[in-house]
């Protein structure tokens, strides 16, 4: 098969335009496409699965250990002919500066695949070369099989640049992309989801792999991207011993929609009943749940609509009161507080579980991986427990932790943050089931407690 990582030099390169262009025009030729993303991003791979109708999924090698990053892949790669796995940043670019680790690098590694790297052309000749150059030597591991060269002024410039890596670097350039080739993508945040789930970037699609066409070769790209397949003979997520169901309520829509893939498949190996649920349509949890879930995703672009939908609302607060092991995790959390104020300064009434407002801003409020560890009253991660995960917002609580829910580590700074109350567990950090599957037990083990007498 084929299986190869798109690395870039930096951010803004291109990586994501290269990546599902390449997808749409690999599956024009009768491919089937399975999409990862390095690191722990929820955009990108909402194009990969647009685009490729298969789940995209995350391989972390901070968030997850070496052994599941290889079973994810083995495991969604199983069907496809091509496996293509966006890089995250530049190519060494990861938890520290000092190692690959949580890198497009060490993902390449682990995975044994070849890379793809993308450079940024633009104002260069052959320099461009020793930019290459300085990436292959890096690192004696790297394994960059060819070069994919963006915003080039011509195909004369191409010519140049082509000539130069190639007898510098002794690996061949694939393709490039002229400057103004394809519209910039899409709006990133604003509407994306919703833009997608209505197939309003089709056209897009369709235009950005036209235009690879064009300027890459895609023969050159399969002929140099050979890998063997990835042998996993027992995972995390294998189908557990065989125990009574847990249905848990699952609030998944335009508004709610950070998951990771792997999280539900983990629940489900543990025997949980995955019900989704929409709070954007008005919808309450299902009778059946004995536990929920609240993701992440854009509630501030909502606000108006959930502010209103009093059903949702209603259910969502009776189901935490009756004791429903709960987790809200960054939007879900924002949902949960007495009202979310966007940037023009506009109150919207929440869900009102959880005393205090968050306030939108235009400034990053959070970004980074987080280590976790559990506090005493938490049934998810219990105290004393580790987890890893990471936090990426623009929105400020104004209220107080008096019953913080874990202790929180990251780079630049270590407290304890979150909220609990009953059985919810709520904060801005997005946990990974992968990094520590003991919470998948923890959470079945806290909903059958409580409802031991649902089926």
């Amino acid at each position: 098969m084929n299986r190869f990582v798109l690395a870039g030099t930096g951010s803004g390169v291109g990586k994501t335009t290269f990546t599902i262009g390449m997808m749409r025009a690999l599956m024009k030729r009768g491919f089937n496409v399975q999409g990862f993303k390095c690191g722990p991003d929820y955009i990108d791979p909402t194009y990969h699965t647009a685009v490729t109708k298969r789940p995209s999924r995350n391989i972390d090698s901070f968030m997850m250990s070496a052994e599941v990053v290889r079973a994810i892949v083995a495991r969604a790669s199983g069907e496809a002919n091509i496996a293509m796995i966006e890089g995250v940043m530049g190519f060494y670019d990861g938890k520290s500066p000092l190692s690959n680790e949580g890198s497009a690098a060490h993902i390449s590694e682990i995975t044994e695949s070849p890379v793809i790297l993308i450079v940024n052309g633009a104002s260069m000749a052959r320099s461009v070369a020793a930019v290459v150059k300085g990436f292959q030597l890096l690192d004696e591991k790297s394994n960059i099989v060819g070069v994919l060269v963006n915003q080039l002024g011509s195909r004369s410039h191409y010519e140049i640049v082509k000539t130069a890596i190639e007898k510098e670097c002794g690996i061949p350039v694939v393709g490039y992309l002229q400057k103004g080739a394809v519209d910039p993508l899409p709006s990133r945040h604003l509407g994306l989801v919703p833009a997608i789930e209505r197939g309003d970037l089709d056209d897009y699609f369709a235009r950005l792999a036209e235009a690879i066409e064009e300027t890459v070769d895609l023969e050159l790209l399969l002929k140099i991207t050979k890998a063997e397949p990835i042998e996993v003979f027992s995972s995390i997520f294998d189908a557990q011993t065989e125990r009574k169901p847990v249905h848990i309520a699952v609030a998944k829509d335009s508004a709610f929609n950070f998951y990771y893939e792997e999280n539900f498949e983990l629940l489900r190996a543990y025997g949980a009943k995955l019900h989704f649920f929409s709070p954007l349509q008005n919808e309450v949890v299902p009778d059946v749940a004995q536990a929920l879930y609240i993701g992440g995703g854009f509630p501030e672009e909502f606000a108006a609509r959930l502010a209103e939908n009093e059903a949702t609302k209603r259910s969502i607060r009776f189901a935490i009161e009756s004791g429903l092991p709960t987790l809200a995790e960054c939007g879900g959390f924002m949902y949960l507080t007495e009202e979310i104020i966007n940037r023009s300064g506009e109150p919207y009434s929440m869900v009102g579980v959880i005393p205090g407002r968050v306030r939108m801003q235009e400034k990053l409020a959070a970004l980074g991986y987080r280590e976790i560890t559990g506090l005493a009253g938490n049934f998810l991660i219990g105290e004393g427990e580790t987890a890893k995960g990471h936090e990426f917002h623009y929105s400020q609580y104004e209220g107080e932790y008096t019953t913080p829910a874990y202790f929180n580590k990251g780079r630049f700074r270590a407290r304890q943050e979150g909220y609990l109350y009953k059985n919810l567990v709520a904060g801005y950090t997005h946990f990974h089931f992968a990094s520590n599957p003991k919470l998948v037990e923890n959470w079945l083990t806290a909903s059958h407690s409580k409802f031991s007498n649902i089926n």
